[in-house]
């Protein structure tokens, strides 16, 4: 707080300063605006008011009077106004004039002529009210000028010092400013810096062997990774002052502007030798000249030019460093960048595990901890965080612990910071209904459940079904074990199958899909294409870059540098990826639905769940052994969608219906088969003859042989039924002709 005071003291008396010599200067240009504004207002009044005036000859009043043509009749010094009287309405507010002339008959002319006249004085009092008026109308135009002037100049002391530059001077001689130690996790960076401080400190071992300082350090990298603390500590280590500005800031209506403040800032930086200049947004005036990158701008182009210049000019043996900072390296001038200009490039990039860890340690320097708060896990599940991320997570920490009505952080409180920050807060007033809660239990079980399915995957740290701010309905962190720098081609596969498992568990359980999964659609599809057209993992397209980066500490914007039926045929390798990694998933979940169903239910009922929670759910269902984890082929070397046919929850019904149809209809055919009579074709036959003929039919000589075939009872028999008999066709014929076969109706 009191650091903080110094420097706004600093500030405010480096304003003073700045507004004392040029604020003479604008009063005066004030009131020049302001009179020229006033004459031209006089004169646009003046000939608004002879608008209505018509000037005629002295004879021709003379002739209007006597004719009984005049209403009313104002005398003044020099002029006499009268206002005649017209038949035509439209000329009835025109008002004539005629210059005065020594006639001592006019009175009486007017009194014949029955005129009202009267004499207007134009003494003394008449010419101080006209003075009144002109300095009334010019201070109202100065204060208009003023207030115009200096929003126009963002409170710069008016329209004389709008080309003066505003930059921030903190004066770190006192020992007050920010140092390295106060800066964490970017042990290269201030390495680079370094040599910068030990210069401006003792300049003279340098200058004896013939080195020179150089003259700047373009600090790049992504937002929030500390570019401009570690810019403030380089000067707050070498104990100078520090001009700290926006390149926005010297961008203004006025063309030349800019210029002239980039001038006014070398100029004070001159004074204040050894200092260090710092530009924040160096792309908002370094821009490129070219067209490529919206060149074009001329007051870019003279406020670029004036910084080339000024870089050029200045002497770097009197300790000026220019540090300038940016996002977009991409964009800036190759003028601007070349050396003797800036001559180091400082990356500062994201933080890893030790440089997080040590990030929290600073931030959590002045926050009351409990024995619970382990800093190095909380840095191992925050990777991929820069220090605004970890700082905010910290006092996050802190506002909940004061909201729960506790003195001091815990493990706890950080870990739900965590969620918070990338999260966002829960809806608290946002109750899923029991369908959707279902659905997404199941869609985050689904990929929870294949992080163990598979090797090459990070484990999980929590898994919720409870809606946050930031549009989630449910999510799983996953934690990774060890800091890694590199990912294998079977580490995103394994990525894409997992992030398919919430769509495959809503196919797997529900008739129908919900819009759930299109965030995971989206990831899936960024991961793959990545594979085939920037990191050689496809085994059509082989190891060829198809698509360009432009932003990489931003957006990382991909951009295609291909045919379009390249193009096409990009699109197709992807779409088989995705299709591959979903078919997998599903395989994987409908083979263990056992264990799919013990975590979305327990999910249902507790809506989040630990990791450590998962895995004795997992264990409980599994016994403790492991289900075969798959090793299957890679997603990109065939179509696993043609050995595996994914079929959803509709299209599994309908075959378990068929196939019940299929069982009774066999079994109803079996039962119609028990009491079946089988016979020969000449037993039918004979049987007809014997049924359709009233008469007695006579044997015939020859009895007709009989079938080795099993002849079964009717259904209306009470009998048992008799023992298969076979009759041999010669033992049927007898020599009298006398015998016949038995009928089963006799």
């Amino acid at each position: 707080m009191e650091e903080n005071n110094n420097n706004q003291n600093n500030n405010n008396d480096n304003n003073n300063n700045k507004k004392q010599p040029g604020g003479f200067n604008s009063i005066i240009g004030g009131v020049v605006i302001a009179v020229i504004l006033s004459i031209i207002f006089l004169m646009a009044f003046n000939t608004y008011k002879s608008s209505g005036e018509e000037k005629v000859n002295y004879n021709e009043f003379i002739q209007m009077l006597e004719d009984g043509n005049v209403k009313n009749v104002k005398i003044y010094e020099k002029k006499i106004k009268f206002t005649p009287i017209f038949e035509d309405k439209n000329v009835e507010n025109v008002t004539y004039y005629c210059i005065r002339t020594d006639d001592y008959r006019l009175v009486d002319r007017l009194e014949k002529a029955d005129v009202e006249f009267t004499a207007v004085d134009e003494g003394g009092n008449a010419i101080l009210s006209q003075v009144l008026y002109y300095i009334i109308l010019i201070a109202v135009m100065y204060f208009i000028t003023m207030l115009i002037m200096r929003r126009i100049a963002g409170g710069s002391g008016g329209i004389m010092n709008v080309g003066k530059s505003n930059a921030k001077l903190y004066d770190m001689t006192k020992n007050t400013g920010v140092t390295f130690d106060d800066v964490a996790g970017e042990e290269e960076a201030k390495e680079s810096l370094t040599e910068m401080v030990d210069f401006l400190k003792e300049p003279k071992k340098y200058l004896e062997i013939g080195a020179r300082l150089p003259k700047g350090a373009l600090l790049v990298g992504p937002p929030g990774t500390g570019k401009t603390l570690l810019a403030k500590a380089v000067a707050g280590e070498a104990g100078v002052p520090f001009f700290s500005m926006s390149g926005s800031e010297f961008v203004e209506m006025y063309v030349g502007v800019g210029a002239s403040r980039v001038r006014d800032l070398f100029k004070q930086a001159n004074t204040k030798a050894p200092c260090i200049i710092f530009i924040d947004e160096i792309d908002a005036i370094g821009r490129s000249r070219d067209t490529r990158h919206m060149g074009g701008d001329s007051e870019r182009e003279q406020t670029l030019n004036q910084l080339l210049s000024e870089m050029d000019g200045f002497d770097s043996s009197k300790g000026i460093i220019i540090l300038a900072a940016t996002n977009r390296p991409e964009v800036l001038d190759k003028a601007l960048l070349r050396p003797g200009r800036f001559d180091r490039r400082v990356i500062v990039e994201r933080p890893d595990l030790k440089g997080r860890e040590d990030i929290l340690k600073v931030h959590a320097k002045d926050v009351k901890l409990d024995e619970t708060v382990d800093l190095k896990e909380i840095a191992n599940v925050t990777s991929g965080s820069v220090g605004a991320d970890l700082e905010n997570i910290i006092n996050e920490a802190a506002l909940t612990a004061v909201r729960k009505g506790r003195r001091f952080v815990s493990q706890t409180d950080i870990l739900e910071s965590i969620e918070v920050v990338f999260a966002g807060k829960e809806k608290k007033n946002n109750i899923l209904s029991a369908d959707e809660k279902s659905v997404v239990a199941y869609h985050e079980a689904g990929h929870a459940l294949l992080t163990m399915l598979q090797k090459n995957t990070m484990p999980v740290q929590k898994i919720t079904i409870v809606p946050r701010t930031k549009g989630s309905l449910g999510y799983v962190w996953q934690a990774p074990e060890e800091e890694k720098n590199l990912q294998t081609k079977a580490e995103m596969e394994a990525d894409i199958v997992i992030t398919m498992g919430g769509r495959a568990a809503e196919a797997l359980k529900f008739p129908s899909v919900t819009n759930g999964a299109s965030n995971d659609i989206e990831q899936a599809t960024k991961t793959a294409r990545a594979m085939v057209t920037m990191y050689g993992m496809s085994d059509r397209f082989g190891m060829v870059q198809l698509e360009g980066i432009t932003g990489e500490y931003l957006d990382r914007r991909r951009v295609l540098e291909c045919s379009d039926e390249t193009a096409t045929m990009i699109d197709e390798e992807v779409r088989k990826i995705i299709n591959n990694g979903y078919a997998k998933a599903y395989k994987l979940l409908s083979e263990n639905i056992a264990i799919l169903d013990a975590i979305a239910t327990y999910l249902i009922d507790h809506e989040s769940i630990t990791g450590k929670e998962f895995m004795d759910i997992f264990n409980q269902v599994t016994g403790g052994v492991m289900p075969k984890v798959d090793k299957g082929d890679s997603l990109t070397s065939g179509d696993i969608t043609k050995t595996f046919k994914v079929k959803s929850l509709a299209e599994k019904t309908k075959e378990k219906v068929k196939a019940k149809v299929k069982k009774a209809k066999k079994k109803k055919e079996k039962d119609k088969d028990k009491y079946k009579v089988f016979a020969s074709a000449e037993f039918e036959k004979r049987r007809d003859e014997l049924l359709n003929d009233d008469e007695e039919i006579e044997p015939e000589e020859t009895a007709p042989e009989t079938t080795s075939e099993t002849v079964a009872p009717v259904e209306n028999e009470t009998t048992e039924p008799k023992e298969e008999e076979n009759v041999d066709s010669t033992e049927s014929d007898s020599q009298d002709g006398e015998s016949k076969p038995k009928m089963p109706w006799e």
